[in-house]
């Protein structure tokens, strides 16, 4: 089972009738929930701040450039030219998947807060930076730096790649066009 979308599934599926049987209703074992919840949050985080010491331990330099696709929902948008190093795109990367942690808030729903601390810590593990960083694989293939998108509704519909181009005439018609020059 390589495909995190189908252990997603099966995870969220078998985690939600493990929750069945549990005693939501008991305010003490709530409490130990929400204190699970907190843990694995706290995991999470701990992991990600690891992956960032062995990212700036690393300290890898290598030149990177790619062209981020203009925006799907700004017709305006052009594509963006991007010059960053290896170090600094693994930090950014690390960072936007450090911010998604905090996006869910509680909203008195005991049966999500289980799964979603079970969730967190798989996601965490099986994240691109985790399996570079803590896993030691190889930055080949799906993990060769810009990260692939997985790709969305309207890349379904309009057949265009929305993730980061890395192909040199991309990035040559960027810097002619002199599409931003953004350096992360």
């Amino acid at each position: 089972m390589n495909n995190p979308a189908i252990t997603n599934l099966v995870l969220s599926l078998g985690a939600m009738q493990v929750a069945r049987r549990l005693p939501l209703e008991d305010p003490e074992f709530i409490t130990y929930l929400r204190i699970g919840y907190v843990a694995s949050q706290l995991i999470a985080l701990a992991v990600y701040w690891f992956i960032t010491l062995k990212i700036r331990r690393r300290n890898d330099l290598t030149v990177l450039k790619y062209v981020n696709p203009p925006s799907a929902m700004n017709p305006d948008a052009k594509p963006e030219l991007v010059t960053t190093t290896v170090k600094d795109y693994d930090l950014v990367e690390t960072g936007k998947a450090m911010r998604g942690l905090f996006m869910h808030g509680y909203l008195k729903y005991t049966q999500p807060l289980f799964i979603q601390g079970i969730m967190t810590l798989k996601g965490v593990l099986e994240s691109n930076p985790a399996k570079l960083h803590l896993w030691g694989k190889k930055a080949e293939g799906d993990l060769a730096r810009p990260f692939k998108t997985a790709g969305g509704f309207l890349e379904g519909i309009t057949g265009k790649a929305q993730g980061p181009q890395t192909d040199a005439a991309s990035i040559k018609a960027a810097e002619k066009a002199g599409a931003g020059g953004k350096s992360e």
